[in-house]
């Protein structure tokens, strides 16, 4: 008897159909084809081992299991449950009218018992599109897709309770994500969730001009650099950022929920992630660990894929390897990370906001008096690790100098973060009137086209412009930037148009950009 089940394969953040095709004819033995990896071939056995403690019996007969289509390489742990079903199925021992309706994935352990599967949502995604009934899958890995109301997620956690769904008898709403017992106790939490102990700007004491920086790259989404002596508050102000940021848009975060679901890497406090990620990676990371990789056709989204939508904090910037500084240009410009194999080519996502730090020479303490101790050949070299090409890319560059003794003591009280992300949010709301259906959120995801129709210059700004490139050496891709920061200046502003004073304070912050950055 021949069945067919519904599977899939996550290819990127998108998910393909996979058929499980098992026919049980005359002969001996079990043969898996269709491009399995080792870890599908493995789960004959452990497939087998579970249906013998459920109380199935592998009959003596040959048993084909065919992942179709059969030129596409299938890997993970995700088909022992439809390769199980589709034993059941094809040997008569159940009958399971509902079998093809529904996507079936889950990974059994010896007992029968049903363990999660990554990529989960990108699954519960295709299965919608297909027009197939819903979809049946570890109760951890349903909690993933408890926001897609448009079709049936089971939340399953034995094989028995997949079988008593599949054949129909009964009311199957029980194993509904909703109606689960995990569900409610995350429904809980959600009612009285905290949110994560970010630094309060109210905290850090002065650096009003580092702060407004920050405040203009959150409102935009830019990228920024922070440069500056140890001590200085650089990585402080990097973490009290995530805390300013505005919530994710629906869009934002079920892409981000998707990457997570594919590296495994999901809540399963359920639904997508809606607070912006932070991601802070420490320096010796290899190029694979940010950008992503792996072997074959098992490719992982790295770091950048994991930050988008959030922060990327990368401290002592110019200490790590000059060739992973430089890979990250690509994804700067892209906001993607194209991963290319030898038999595979995945494209992931990678929108997220840089946030860098470094000291400005190796001892630390160039630009404050005369502590630095560095040959002029040794800080240039130090600072030769930002490439023009690089510094082009973060939009934002700031110099971040040691907080007076004075100031330090004086019990004055700073602005709260709160306040900081008000304004914020107000920009970000503008932006998100200006760019819908364009499929971008913020001024600095901005190319051409929008630029064009969204930044236009009087004659007044061109001027000063022309006036302000001319003076810097600045590039071309420089001049771009410029012209976005002051946008978003404009926007916390609430400003329509972008004025001279918006483009003189957004070339203000373009300090590297300078011929004679040696002699600040």
């Amino acid at each position: 008897m021949l069945v067919y089940v519904q599977g899939a394969k996550c290819i990127g953040i998108e998910a393909v159909p996979v058929t499980i095709e098992v026919n049980v004819t005359l002969g001996i033995g079990i043969h898996l084809v269709g491009l399995a990896d080792a870890a599908v071939k493995e789960s004959l056995l452990r497939t087998v081992t579970a249906l013998q403690a459920r109380g199935f019996r592998v009959p003596g007969k040959r048993i084909v299991i065919n992942l179709a289509p059969a030129d596409m390489h299938k890997q993970g742990s995700g088909y022992d449950l439809p390769i199980a079903l589709g034993v059941i199925a094809a040997t008569e021992q159940r009958d399971l009218p509902l079998l093809g309706q529904y996507l079936i994935m889950g990974e059994l352990g010896l007992d029968g018992s049903l363990r999660s599967v990554s990529g989960s949502l990108p699954m519960v995604e295709m299965a919608v599109k297909t027009g197939l009934k819903g979809c049946i899958l570890p109760e951890e890995s349903a909690m993933e897709a408890i926001d897609y109301r448009e079709t049936e997620i089971y939340g399953v956690r034995t094989l028995d309770d997949v079988l008593q769904i599949l054949e129909g008898k009964e009311d199957p709403s029980e194993w509904l994500i909703w109606n689960t017992e995990r569900y409610r106790l995350a429904a809980q939490e959600g009612a009285c969730e905290r949110q994560p102990s970010y630094m309060d700007f109210a905290d850090i004491l002065g650096q009003e001009g580092a702060k407004r920086g920050l405040e203009i790259a959150a409102a935009g989404g830019h990228n920024v650099i922070l440069i500056g002596s140890p001590g200085s508050g650089k990585s402080s102000m990097a973490k009290a950022l995530a805390g300013v940021l505005p919530p994710m848009t629906r869009e934002e975060a079920l892409v981000t929920s998707k990457i997570y679901s594919v590296a495994g890497k999901a809540d399963f406090g359920g639904g997508l992630i809606r607070q912006r990620p932070f991601r802070s990676p420490h320096i010796s990371a290899s190029k694979p660990a940010i950008l992503g990789g792996g072997s074959g056709e098992n490719i992982l989204p790295g770091e950048v894929s994991l930050a988008s939508g959030g922060v990327l904090f990368l401290d002592e910037f110019c200490e790590a390897p000059k060739a992973t500084l430089e890979a990250l240009r690509g994804p700067l410009e892209d906001r993607k990370v194209t991963i290319a194999r030898l038999k595979a080519k995945i494209v992931y996502p990678a929108s997220f906001m840089l946030v860098a730090a470094s000291n400005p020479c190796p001892c630390g303490y160039w630009g404050e008096g005369d502590r630095c101790t560095c040959s002029p050949g040794a800080r240039a070299a130090y600072l030769s690790k930002l490439s023009g090409p690089l510094m082009d890319r973060i939009d934002i560059q700031l110099w971040v100098h040691p907080v007076e003794t004075a100031r330090l003591v004086s019990g004055k009280k700073e602005e709260p973060s709160a306040a900081i992300a008000a304004r914020i949010l107000k920009a970000r709301d503008i932006q998100q009137r200006r760019f819908e259906g364009l499929g971008i959120y913020t001024n600095a995801e901005m190319g051409s086209k929008e630029l064009d129709a969204f930044c236009p210059l009087d004659g007044a700004c061109r001027t000063l412009l022309e006036r302000l490139i001319d003076r810097m050496g600045l590039s071309a891709r420089a001049y771009t930037r410029i012209i976005k920061i002051a946008r978003s200046i404009a926007d916390l502003a609430g400003a329509a148009d972008i004025a001279p004073k918006h483009l003189a304070e957004a070339a203000s912050y373009r300090i590297l950009d300078r011929r004679n950055i040696l002699d600040l």
